[in-house]
């Protein structure tokens, strides 16, 4: 029995360092990188879904961060302003970003998205927060989907706690390339609250680059 819990004790520190490494070399937020300073507010939530749109098309990852920055240089960082913009103003943003293979039907869907959002919340997706059942509700926005969706709450969880842990198919796919719990409660007893966010990032970064699994064992010494 001793010998399970000295085992058991083992694995513990070994996915508590895993998790201090993958944090620091790439424990950064999506939507950070982007240039959002995510606060429970309606410009950078408004932001971050925008951004969770462009992420859920199969392009880079990298591309769709430099196409939500180019929209928000463009002036479109909340729904009215989204709204108020031309397509072609749309297309030519997104063109900006990189992200030219999807550009036409992601200018409409951010059109058609922005104006339901408008109706239906204010443009405040503080108020969709607040319906029974918020996950229904982000999906019937147009161009977010499950996946849009999932990557969304990933990032909100920082300031919608009620949704913590919300770790998704793809980061728990980086935590068993990594050789991590593929429980979302387990991997949330290893980090902070306010850092389980920022390790659901790095593992989403593990899964789509075994390099990032790689390196991130080798500095942790596992």
């Amino acid at each position: 029995m001793s010998g399970t819990r000295s085992r058991n004790s083992e694995n513990s520190e070994k996915d508590k360092a895993l998790a201090r490494t993958l944090l620091k070399r790439y424990g950064r937020t999506y939507a950070r990188e982007a240039g959002i300073t995510l606060r429970d507010t309606p410009s950078p939530l408004y932001r971050l879904l925008v951004l969770s749109l462009l992420l859920s098309a199969r392009i880079r990852a990298d591309i769709a961060v430099a196409a939500a920055r180019a929209l928000s240089d463009a002036g479109m960082r909340d729904a009215r302003r989204m709204a108020d913009a031309t397509w072609q103003q749309r297309v030519d943003a997104l063109g900006e970003g990189g992200y030219r293979r999807y550009d036409e039907k992601t200018a409409t869907q951010l059109g058609d998205g922005a104006e339901l959002l408008l109706r239906e919340y204010k443009g405040d997706l503080r108020r969709l927060r607040e319906d029974p059942d918020p996950k229904k509700r982000l999906r019937e926005v147009p161009g977010i989907g499950p996946t849009g969706t999932d990557i969304f709450l990933r990032e909100a969880q920082a300031v919608w706690p009620e949704f913590v842990p919300h770790i998704d198919q793809k980061a728990l796919q980086g935590a068993e390339r990594l050789g991590l719990p593929r429980s979302a409660d387990a991997l949330a007893r290893l980090v902070t609250e306010r850092e389980v966010a920022p390790l659901a990032a790095g593992l989403v970064r593990a899964a789509l680059d075994k390099k990032v699994a790689d390196e991130v064992r080798e500095a942790a010494g596992v």
